[in-house]
Protein backbone atom coordinates (compact mmCIF):
# COMPACT_ATOMS: atom_id res chain seq x y z
CA UNK A 1 0.00 0.00 0.00
CA UNK A 2 2.39 2.47 -1.24
CA UNK A 3 1.98 6.14 0.31
CA UNK A 4 -1.19 5.89 1.61
CA UNK A 5 -3.93 8.87 2.68
CA UNK A 6 -6.80 8.13 4.68
CA UNK A 7 -9.87 10.07 3.56
CA UNK A 8 -12.72 10.70 5.60
CA UNK A 9 -15.84 12.08 3.50
CA UNK A 10 -18.95 13.69 4.96
CA UNK A 11 -18.79 12.04 8.68
CA UNK A 12 -20.39 15.43 9.53
CA UNK A 13 -23.59 15.93 12.23
CA UNK A 14 -26.14 17.00 9.29
CA UNK A 15 -25.46 13.16 7.96
CA UNK A 16 -25.22 10.99 10.97
CA UNK A 17 -27.77 13.02 13.41
CA UNK A 18 -29.34 15.80 11.92
CA UNK A 19 -30.65 17.29 9.03
CA UNK A 20 -29.49 14.36 6.01
CA UNK A 21 -29.54 11.70 9.29
CA UNK A 22 -28.28 8.18 7.63
CA UNK A 23 -29.72 5.93 10.25
CA UNK A 24 -27.56 3.26 8.74
CA UNK A 25 -23.87 5.97 9.37
CA UNK A 26 -23.62 4.43 13.29
CA UNK A 27 -22.93 1.22 12.23
CA UNK A 28 -19.55 2.61 10.57
CA UNK A 29 -18.43 4.64 13.42
CA UNK A 30 -16.31 2.60 15.28
CA UNK A 31 -14.68 0.87 12.35
CA UNK A 32 -14.21 4.33 11.42
CA UNK A 33 -12.64 5.34 14.47
CA UNK A 34 -10.34 2.21 14.25
CA UNK A 35 -8.77 3.13 10.66
CA UNK A 36 -8.27 7.08 11.51
CA UNK A 37 -6.42 5.91 15.19
CA UNK A 38 -4.57 2.91 13.00
CA UNK A 39 -3.21 5.62 10.58
CA UNK A 40 -2.60 8.42 13.31
CA UNK A 41 -0.49 5.42 14.68
CA UNK A 42 1.57 4.48 11.65
CA UNK A 43 2.12 8.07 10.29
CA UNK A 44 -0.61 7.62 7.56
CA UNK A 45 -2.53 11.28 6.73
CA UNK A 46 -5.60 11.53 7.48
CA UNK A 47 -7.66 13.95 5.59
CA UNK A 48 -11.51 14.72 5.99
CA UNK A 49 -13.61 16.14 2.91
CA UNK A 50 -16.73 17.30 4.22
CA UNK A 51 -19.44 19.37 2.41
CA UNK A 52 -19.21 22.59 3.80
CA UNK A 53 -22.45 24.26 1.31
CA UNK A 54 -23.31 27.99 0.97
CA UNK A 55 -27.28 28.33 1.20
CA UNK A 56 -27.59 29.22 -2.29
CA UNK A 57 -25.48 25.84 -3.50
CA UNK A 58 -26.97 23.65 -6.27
CA UNK A 59 -27.35 20.59 -3.95
CA UNK A 60 -28.91 22.59 -1.16
CA UNK A 61 -31.74 24.44 -3.45
CA UNK A 62 -32.31 21.83 -5.72
CA UNK A 63 -31.59 18.32 -4.31
CA UNK A 64 -30.98 17.72 -0.77
CA UNK A 65 -32.54 20.72 0.84
CA UNK A 66 -30.07 22.90 3.38
CA UNK A 67 -27.23 20.65 4.47
CA UNK A 68 -24.09 21.14 6.06
CA UNK A 69 -23.69 24.70 5.70
CA UNK A 70 -20.52 25.87 6.23
CA UNK A 71 -19.85 27.45 9.16
CA UNK A 72 -23.06 25.45 11.22
CA UNK A 73 -22.77 22.89 14.06
CA UNK A 74 -24.40 20.67 10.92
CA UNK A 75 -21.30 20.92 8.63
CA UNK A 76 -19.13 19.92 11.53
CA UNK A 77 -17.32 16.20 12.01
CA UNK A 78 -19.30 14.21 14.56
CA UNK A 79 -17.39 14.47 17.81
CA UNK A 80 -16.20 11.06 17.80
CA UNK A 81 -14.31 11.27 15.00
CA UNK A 82 -13.11 14.52 15.55
CA UNK A 83 -9.84 15.68 13.54
CA UNK A 84 -6.80 15.91 15.64
CA UNK A 85 -4.20 19.54 14.56
CA UNK A 86 -2.38 17.22 12.57
CA UNK A 87 -5.10 15.93 10.05
CA UNK A 88 -6.12 18.07 7.44
CA UNK A 89 -9.55 19.30 6.72
CA UNK A 90 -10.72 19.19 2.97
CA UNK A 91 -14.06 21.54 2.13
CA UNK A 92 -16.04 20.51 -0.80
CA UNK A 93 -19.23 21.98 -1.93
CA UNK A 94 -20.42 19.21 -4.34
CA UNK A 95 -20.33 15.77 -4.02
CA UNK A 96 -16.39 15.01 -4.91
CA UNK A 97 -14.15 15.89 -2.65
CA UNK A 98 -11.56 16.54 -5.64
CA UNK A 99 -13.78 19.08 -7.48
CA UNK A 100 -12.47 22.52 -7.40
CA UNK A 101 -11.03 22.30 -3.75
CA UNK A 102 -7.48 21.90 -2.73
CA UNK A 103 -7.49 18.18 -2.18
CA UNK A 104 -5.39 17.15 -5.12
CA UNK A 105 -2.39 19.21 -4.76
CA UNK A 106 -2.70 18.56 -0.70
CA UNK A 107 -2.04 14.94 -1.58
CA UNK A 108 0.83 15.45 -4.12
CA UNK A 109 2.57 17.64 -1.66
CA UNK A 110 2.53 14.63 0.87
CA UNK A 111 5.21 12.23 1.86
CA UNK A 112 8.02 14.95 1.12
CA UNK A 113 6.65 15.48 -2.09
CA UNK A 114 6.50 12.41 -3.30
CA UNK A 115 2.84 12.10 -3.14
CA UNK A 116 0.17 9.88 -1.89
CA UNK A 117 -0.58 7.02 -4.09
CA UNK A 118 -3.07 5.34 -2.78
CA UNK A 119 -6.35 6.57 -1.22
CA UNK A 120 -8.45 4.73 1.12
CA UNK A 121 -11.68 5.82 1.26
CA UNK A 122 -14.27 5.78 4.47
CA UNK A 123 -17.47 7.61 5.28
CA UNK A 124 -20.79 8.27 3.65
CA UNK A 125 -22.52 7.89 0.83
CA UNK A 126 -20.97 4.62 -0.82
CA UNK A 127 -22.80 5.54 -4.18
CA UNK A 128 -23.33 9.41 -4.10
CA UNK A 129 -19.79 11.37 -2.36
CA UNK A 130 -17.77 8.51 -2.08
CA UNK A 131 -17.95 7.62 -5.54
CA UNK A 132 -17.81 10.51 -7.00
CA UNK A 133 -14.54 11.17 -4.92
CA UNK A 134 -13.66 7.85 -6.15
CA UNK A 135 -13.97 9.04 -9.94
CA UNK A 136 -11.80 12.24 -9.59
CA UNK A 137 -9.21 10.22 -7.41
CA UNK A 138 -9.14 7.33 -10.47
CA UNK A 139 -8.98 10.01 -13.41
CA UNK A 140 -6.29 11.42 -11.91
CA UNK A 141 -3.97 8.24 -10.97
CA UNK A 142 -4.20 7.37 -7.44
CA UNK A 143 -4.88 3.47 -6.44
CA UNK A 144 -8.30 3.14 -4.70
CA UNK A 145 -9.18 1.02 -1.47
CA UNK A 146 -12.72 1.07 -0.22
CA UNK A 147 -13.49 0.10 3.57
CA UNK A 148 -16.11 -2.04 2.80
CA UNK A 149 -17.14 -1.66 6.43
CA UNK A 150 -16.41 1.64 7.40
CA UNK A 151 -18.85 3.53 4.24
CA UNK A 152 -22.47 2.92 4.53
CA UNK A 153 -25.64 4.93 2.17
CA UNK A 154 -29.08 4.98 2.74
CA UNK A 155 -30.15 1.50 2.26
CA UNK A 156 -28.42 -1.71 1.90
CA UNK A 157 -29.04 -2.06 -1.74
CA UNK A 158 -27.44 1.37 -2.27
CA UNK A 159 -24.42 0.55 -0.61
CA UNK A 160 -24.05 -2.76 -2.16
CA UNK A 161 -24.46 -1.28 -5.29
CA UNK A 162 -22.09 1.61 -4.85
CA UNK A 163 -19.44 -1.05 -3.84
CA UNK A 164 -19.82 -3.07 -7.42
CA UNK A 165 -19.55 -0.26 -8.88
CA UNK A 166 -16.39 1.37 -7.47
CA UNK A 167 -15.13 -2.41 -7.93
CA UNK A 168 -16.08 -2.54 -11.52
CA UNK A 169 -15.82 1.31 -12.55
CA UNK A 170 -12.84 2.30 -10.79
CA UNK A 171 -10.98 -1.02 -10.11
CA UNK A 172 -11.27 -0.07 -6.37
CA UNK A 173 -9.67 -2.84 -4.13
CA UNK A 174 -12.72 -3.22 -1.90
CA UNK A 175 -11.19 -4.49 2.10
CA UNK A 176 -12.49 -4.60 4.87
CA UNK A 177 -11.30 -2.10 7.94
CA UNK A 178 -9.18 -4.72 9.60
CA UNK A 179 -7.53 -5.80 6.16
CA UNK A 180 -6.30 -2.33 5.77
CA UNK A 181 -4.97 -1.65 9.19
CA UNK A 182 -2.95 -5.38 8.66
CA UNK A 183 -1.39 -3.99 5.69
CA UNK A 184 -0.85 -0.53 6.79
CA UNK A 185 0.96 -1.90 9.84
CA UNK A 186 3.09 -4.66 7.58
CA UNK A 187 3.94 -1.91 5.12
CA UNK A 188 5.65 0.30 8.30
CA UNK A 189 6.59 -2.77 9.99
CA UNK A 190 4.18 -1.25 13.17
Amino acid sequence: MENAAVIIVDMLNDFVTGDLKCERAKNIIPNLKKLIEAARKQNVPVIYSNDAHYPHDFEVVHKWGRHAIKGTKGAEVIPELKPTEKDFIVEKRTYSGFHETGLDPLLRSLYNGEGVKTVILGGLHTHICVRHTAADAFFRGYKIIIAKDGVEAFTQEDHEQGLKYLEYVYNAKIMTVDEIIKELSAKTGG
